[in-house]
């Protein structure tokens, strides 16, 4: 803790799209003191020179070096397959707490806890090592699990979602620059997507018995930042009776909300919220899902899960506005 009783925090990977929408909250964060932003490749430049929403906001530079007692706790923000890595190469000082963004720890392997509040607010709170989850996962469980809990999931589950482009990653690709995504939509990973590992293993959590197929069809979007995941499944309940079922699963989410009609992306974006909506088609039971990938769907909710690992209320830092228009 700093002399003003702040959380030190300390970032690894400070490049990307999630660390830079980390960094635009913590900045402003009243309980966070930034201690350090690790870049190798941008040490001694400033922060805004990469993320350029932050001017005016902090003149912090990224730094080629790191000391891991020096701070509280640590966001791991580089690509997957790297936390296993940097860990490999550094010893964790007794009492940090980290919370990984990417990949490598979902399944909780090695003491993680799985940073999804809606389902694991009490495990959060008493754990120094958390796996945030992935963007789609997200998303995608928020529409999913109350079924489960309920014990309600007796069909297969078809998903399609659609995703901005950032959350490619910041690095330019075949599929993520501007003159072939603007303008286009495609389908990638269908049935195959790796985000269908954590989706299933918190199913199979909450309703052991589940046994049939989760089809999941990712689609790439022509626009930045949202995701909206529409699920439908065969069910026995009416519309009245899900929606029932759904608002109180989510009574006491920080940030997860049930909508009377429709939802869509501009009710998230920019924001750490997930919106629902729910419709009954004859036997399908249809559930529309948004985030925005950045922040419910990484960033925002690795704030929201420190928040609980330090004691504090889960919306500290996170009233974010809605872009709206």
């Amino acid at each position: 803790m700093t002399s003003d009783g702040k959380i030190k925090a300390g970032i690894i990977g400070g490049a990307g799209y999630t660390a830079g929408e980390l960094i635009r909250i913590l900045v402003n964060h009243p309980a966070v003191s930034l201690g350090f932003v690790h870049s190798t490749s941008n040490a001694g430049n400033k922060l805004c020179s990469v993320h350029s929403g932050l001017i005016g906001d902090t003149d912090m530079v990224f730094s080629d070096t790191y000391d891991l007692s020096s701070v509280d706790v640590l966001f791991l923000c580089s690509g997957h397959g790297k936390s296993t890595a940097f860990w490999a190469e550094n010893s964790r000082p007794e009492g940090l707490k980290v919370i990984d963004l990417a990949q490598d720890y979902r399944d909780e392997s090695e003491g993680y806890v799985y940073g999804l509040p809606e389902i694991n607010r009490e495990r959060i709170a008493e754990a120094r090592l958390v796996a945030n989850p992935g963007c789609f996962a997200t998303c995608i469980q928020l529409a999913l699990l109350p079924l489960a809990a309920a014990g309600k999931l007796t069909a297969e589950v078809n998903v399609t979602a659609i995703t901005g482009s950032t959350g490619a990653g910041v690095k330019p690709g075949a599929t993520t620059h501007f003159s072939w995504r603007n303008n286009n939509v495609s389908v990638y990973k269908a049935f195959g997507h790796q985000h269908l590992i954590e989706i299933g293993m918190n199913v199979h959590k909450l309703q052991g018995s589940f046994d049939k197929e989760i089809n999941f069809i990712p689609v790439r979007g022509d626009f930045a930042r949202g995701i909206l995941a529409s699920l439908y499944t065969d069910s026995d309940l009416t519309a009245e009776e899900a929606t029932a079922l759904y608002r109180d699963f989510y009574k006491d989410a920080a940030f997860t909300f049930v909508s009377d009609s429709n939802v869509d992306l501009k009710q998230v974006v920019n924001t750490n919220k997930a919106v629902l909506s729910i419709e009954k088609h004859g036997t399908k039971l249809l559930v529309n899902s948004v985030v925005d990938n950045l922040l419910k769907g990484a960033s925002g909710q690795a704030v929201q899960n420190m928040n609980l690992m330090f004691g504090l209320p889960e919306k500290t830092g996170l009233n974010l506005k809605a872009s709206a228009f």
